[in-house]
């Protein structure tokens, strides 16, 4: 759960549920961060959060068979998730690790990873869908943000299926750098949600266009310069959040 490799302090270490009422192996990566790389000494407080639920103070307390017991004391609730969705062209693994993390520290709602026509296949046999590993770096994100919550991720399924499946009444945006006539930073939005869909490296096909259109999605482009997927996902967020009003 704690940023791989780099040894600096998170902002925000955060626990499941259930691990606040039974002991953490004195291995467990986060006790090694909060008494090596946080400097505490048992007992002192450090910030944490339960995912999804509050946050607060904790403290480590030494067990007799070397564990510790982790003391949690909320303080405050987690604030609501940015009203944003992004429906995007499953890429590969390392950018999808990209987007997990700092879509996750930006706040959205939902993060959907679909298979696309000009998506390569292979991308959704990784481990880093196979394995679960997804979520750590979402966890990374949300330390990242002091915040607790987690956004909704799902992949495996079809750009049809999850965009027959969105809520109405949101405002709906396909980033595309050949058919958009209007820039995403100029766009009215007068909806109260916003789903953003960002295509693979290679961008929609013909027939995706015209689903996205189908299903209410505005063709909008982020300028002349051409992103990388994870550059274009933060750019379109930020714009969206501003549009939106949201902190």
């Amino acid at each position: 759960m704690l940023r791989s490799g780099s040894g600096s302090p998170v902002n925000l270490i955060l626990f499941e549920p259930a691990e606040i009422n039974r002991p953490l192996a004195a291995g467990d990566p986060r006790v090694r961060h909060v008494l090596a790389v946080l400097h505490r000494a048992a007992g002192d407080a450090f910030d944490a959060g339960i995912i999804n639920g509050p946050r607060g103070k904790a403290r480590l307390r030494p067990r007799a068979d070397g564990d510790y017991d982790c003391e949690f004391t909320p303080t405050a609730e987690p604030p609501p998730a940015a009203p944003i969705a992004l429906v995007i062209g499953l890429p590969r693994p390392q950018t999808a690790r990209d987007i997990l993390r700092d879509a996750t520290t930006l706040g959205v709602q939902a993060l959907h990873f679909v298979a696309t026509e000009k998506g390569d296949p292979n991308y959704a046999s990784s481990a880093l869908w196979r394995s679960g590993e997804w979520r750590r770096h979402v966890v990374i994100g949300a330390e990242q943000a002091f915040c607790t919550r987690l956004p909704e991720v799902t992949h495996g399924r079809s750009l049809a299926e999850v965009v027959a499946a969105l809520m109405p009444g949101e405002a709906r945006f396909a980033l595309d750098n050949y058919e958009a006539a209007q820039p995403l930073a100029r766009s009215e939005i007068d909806a109260p949600r916003v789903t953003l869909a960002i295509g693979a490296e290679r961008g929609w096909s013909t027939p995706e266009r015209a689903l996205l259109r189908h299903h209410g999605f505005t063709f909008a482009h982020l300028g002349e310069r051409v992103l990388r997927t994870e550059t274009a996902c933060i750019a379109a967020i930020t714009l969206v959040r501003a549009a939106l009003g949201v902190a």
